[in-house]
């Protein structure tokens, strides 16, 4: 993994995230424009619009059943994408600094987890919530300021959970019924801001670290493994696609950035040697 990645379009993001393997497609999306892509990950190319959403959309995921429906963290809660949108919840709406959602992922027992921050980073004003198959939403945690990932284990059992303001990254055991245990701190990123994580087949959690132009990949005693050098400076999300020749994407962002060089908001793909499970659905817990 020592060459330079390349970038796998001409696509540059504001603030591209998000990156999730479903069936034949790689989804992101671009969070301030509202917009939900797809990505060949077999054949560079550029994204292609699914939805566009008049709010922030901070992450997506598949619905269980037919394709084209998708469950998503966006403006001031949690929503179905379909033919329309259809709001869960909007926990975040009203709140004392205005808010909007982050990112947000599925677990293996189909419950879809996402984060809220404050549109100016006030410390502590972010939650996470859980939503359960039969759309009960709940805030699980608070007090974080910059919420990203989360991520689990393949067996659903672990989350991991960064505080991308604090440099942290929190991890913890997740009960059947979804309840937080033995909440704890995982590690902290050497100069930069955790921030889109991944656990592959292995175990092994791959972290986005903004600020850094890097991506780490953690042993599950929070050794360090391995290290991925990108030409972009602010990297946002990995995912890793494919099982017998996997491929790590990772999106980066320009937002925030004076004078963005070539290859900020690009996506990459790089090589590795460990497999991980494809994006999970809203309510498949099969």
């Amino acid at each position: 993994m020592g060459d330079v990645p390349e970038p796998w379009s001409t696509d540059r993001f504001e603030l591209g995230e998000g990156l999730r393997w479903v069936g034949d497609d790689l989804l992101m999306v671009d969070i301030l424009s509202g917009r939900l892509l797809r990505l060949d990950p077999r054949r560079p190319g550029p994204a292609r619009e699914l939805r566009r959403l008049q709010v922030p959309l901070g992450a997506a995921a598949p619905f269980a059943g037919p394709p084209g429906r998708y469950i998503a963290a966006a403006g001031t809660g949690v929503a179905l994408l379909g033919e329309g949108t259809d709001w869960i919840g909007q926990p975040e709406e009203g709140a004392a600094t205005p808010m909007r959602m982050n990112d947000g992922c599925c677990d293996p027992s189909g419950r879809f987890w996402a984060g809220s921050m404050a549109y100016d980073a006030t410390p502590g004003a972010g939650s996470l919530y859980r939503t359960d198959p039969d759309r009960t939403l709940t805030r699980v945690l608070g007090g974080y300021t910059v919420p990203n990932g989360p991520a689990f284990t393949p067996d659903g059992t672990r989350m991991y959970l960064a505080d991308s303001h604090a440099g942290r990254i929190d991890t913890c055991e997740i009960g059947p019924g979804g309840d937080v245990r033995d909440l704890r701190c995982f590690t902290e990123a050497d100069g930069g801001a955790p921030d889109g994580m991944q656990v592959d087949s292995a175990g092994y959690l791959w972290v986005a670290v903004w600020g850094a132009g890097r991506v780490h990949r953690y042993a599950p005693d929070a050794t360090l493994d391995r290290v991925l050098e990108l030409p972009a400076v602010q990297p946002t999300s990995v995912c890793v696609v494919g099982e017998a020749e996997p491929t790590l994407f990772v999106t980066s962002a320009t937002v925030g950035l004076s004078a963005p060089g070539p290859y900020d908001g690009a996506v990459f793909a790089v090589p590795v040697d460990v497999p991980a499970p494809p994006a999970r659905a809203f309510g498949d817990d099969s």
